[in-house]
């Protein structure tokens, strides 16, 4: 199977499987690009970290690891497999919800689908926590900067780069590689 077909199928599944937003498949994302794509953990996560900086919605991200593995051909056809099913979905959903209206079990269903989307997200920053928090440092730093965002009104951006040049100081100092 084509590079670009394996992509579009791998992406495209990811995609309808995005309940909760890009991060509810993170999990499901790192597997598929272990296992069909030879991407470790470690790239994953640098990746996902450039995701969280970059302007924009932060699953722009996808795009980085078809450009990876196809070029901009890759970005393309991750960028229209990730995004388009989802966006269809969701404007069918939505159409369909607003028909329904007030109706009890529609309450009774968003009800339902709430805590699965938490979960899923969860599992999503479990995954990425997992393979980026090895060790008495990154453990320091990533506890150190939940406590700050927890605690304050500090935009995460400047938080996710302080901890950033603060590992790398560190690192550079003490020849932690």
């Amino acid at each position: 199977m084509s590079v670009l077909l394996q992509l579009a199928l791998s992406f495209g599944m990811l995609s309808i499987l995005a309940v909760g937003g890009g991060t509810a498949v993170l999990p499901e994302m790192q597997t598929v690009l272990a296992e069909q794509f030879n991407i470790d953990h470690t790239a994953f996560v640098h990746i996902y970290s450039i995701g969280q900086l970059a302007p924009g919605p932060n699953m722009m991200m996808v795009l980085v690891f078809g450009f990876q593995l196809a070029g901009l051909l890759g970005a393309g056809v991750v960028l229209l497999a990730f995004f388009i099913p989802s966006s269809l979905l969701c404007i069918s959903t939505g159409r369909l919800w607003q028909k329904i209206g007030e109706r009890p079990w529609r309450r009774a269903v968003q009800n339902a689908l709430e805590p699965i989307s938490i979960g899923l997200m969860c599992s999503g920053v479990y995954a990425v926590a997992k393979a980026a928090v090895v060790g008495p440092l990154t453990i320091t730093l990533a506890v150190a900067t939940f406590a700050v965002i927890l605690l304050t009104r500090l935009n995460p951006v400047f938080m996710i780069l302080g901890a950033g040049a603060v590992g790398a100081l560190i690192m550079h100092f003490f020849g932690i590689h």
